[in-house]
C-alpha cells in the first residue's frame, strides 16, 4: 500500500438551511459524526458536498466552522476548485491558512476538449502562484462530471515539475483498471477510489483509500475493509461489509443520487434538515422519501 494520504475519508454532504444558506451545526455535528463513525478525515465540499453551487465565501465559512468546531486541519481535504485558476487560488490559500492534510482540485471544467498542455499550464500557475510549501494537491478524476479527464501523463508532468506537490488522486471514473495502472506507474502516489464499491478490489491492488459518498451512511463498514484488508481470518467479514456497501450504495442511486443520499442521511441523522438541496439540484419528493426510508429498514 502507498504511503501519504491513504484511508477511508468521506465526501461529506452539506446540508442546506430553509432560506438555502449554509447550516453550519448540523455541518459540523455531521463531520465530528463521520470520524466517530470510522473515517480517517473529511473531504468537504466536493461533488456530493455540492461545493460548485456555493459562492467563494460560502466555502471558506464552511471549511472555517469546521476547524473552529474542533477538526484538525490534518483530517480534511477540502474541495478548492473552480472553473477559473484566480478563485482556485483563493480558496487553496485559504484552506493552506488552516492547515488542511491536502486540496482536492478538478481540472478546470466549463471549456471542453482541452489540451494537457492547457491543464498543465493551470496547475503550473496555481503552484508557483501559491509559492506555498505546505501545498499538496489531490487531482480529482471525474469525467462523466467534468467532461475533462486527467490522463497519465498529466500526472507523470505534474509530478515532475512540482516534486512533493501532487501527491494523490480521486479517480471517480468507476474504472477499477485505470486505478490499477496508476498505482503500478506512480511509486509513492495515493490513488484514491471515489466510488465505494471498488475500495476493496483497489486495496488488494495496493491502492491507498477512497473519498466517496457512502461514508455519510456507512462509514463502519468502509473502515472495517480498511482496517483489515490484509487479515486472511476476516475475509469472510470483509465481503459481508463490502456487499453492506454495494447495498447502501444501489438505493442511493434509486432517484437523483444527491437527492437520495441527503434523504438517507436524514433518517440516519434524525433531522429532515438534511433533505434540501440547492438549485438546480431538487429534493425527493415526500413520496421518494418514504420509500427509500422504507428500504432502508430492510438491508
Amino acid at each position: 500500500m502507498t504511503q501519504g494520504i491513504s484511508g477511508v475519508y468521506s465526501a461529506a454532504a452539506t446540508p442546506i438551511e430553509a432560506d438555502g444558506s449554509p447550516c453550519f451545526d448540523l455541518f459540523t455535528a455531521h463531520c465530528h459524526g463521520l470520524l466517530a463513525e470510522g473515517c480517517h478525515g473529511i473531504a468537504l465540499l466536493g461533488t456530493t458536498g455540492e461545493a460548485n453551487n456555493f459562492s467563494v465565501d460560502e466555502r471558506m465559512a464552511l471549511l472555517d466552522a469546521v476547524c473552529d468546531s474542533g477538526i484538525s486541519g490534518n483530517q480534511l481535504l477540502p474541495g478548492t476548485s473552480c472553473s477559473n485558476l484566480s478563485e482556485t487560488k483563493a480558496l487553496t490559500a485559504h484552506a493552506l491558512s488552516c492547515q488542511v492534510k491536502a486540496c482536492v482540485i478538478l481540472p478546470p471544467f466549463y471549456y471542453k476538449q482541452v489540451s494537457d498542455e492547457g491543464l498543465f499550464r493551470f496547475y503550473a500557475q496555481l503552484v508557483e502562484g501559491l509559492a506555498d510549501s505546505r501545498l499538496k494537491i489531490i487531482l480529482y478524476h471525474i469525467p462523466q462530471m467534468t467532461q475533462v479527464p486527467i490522463s497519465h501523463d498529466l500526472i507523470a508532468r505534474l509530478r515532475a515539475e512540482f516534486p512533493g506537490i501532487f501527491v494523490g488522486i480521486k479517480d471517480s471514473a468507476g474504472d477499477i483498471e485505470n486505478m490499477k495502472k496508476m498505482v503500478k506507474r506512480f511509486p509513492n502516489f495515493s490513488v484514491l477510489a471515489g466510488a465505494d464499491p471498488l475500495l476493496l478490489p483497489l486495496l488488494q491492488a495496493g491502492g491507498s483509500g477512497c473519498i466517496t459518498a457512502t461514508s455519510n451512511l456507512r462509514a463502519d463498514s468502509l473502515r472495517f475493509i480498511w482496517d483489515n484488508i490484509n487479515d486472511t481470518s476476516k475475509q469472510l467479514e470483509i465481503d459481508q461489509h463490502q456487499k453492506r456497501i454495494n447495498e447502501w450504495r444501489n438505493l442511493s442511486n434509486s432517484y437523483a443520487q444527491l437527492a437520495t443520499i441527503k434523504a438517507m442521511i436524514s433518517e440516519v441523522r434524525g433531522d429532515n434538515r438534511w433533505c434540501a438541496l440547492r438549485p438546480p439540484l431538487t429534493a425527493l419528493t415526500t413520496q421518494e422519501r418514504e420509500t427509500i426510508w422504507a428500504q432502508m429498514q430492510q438491508i
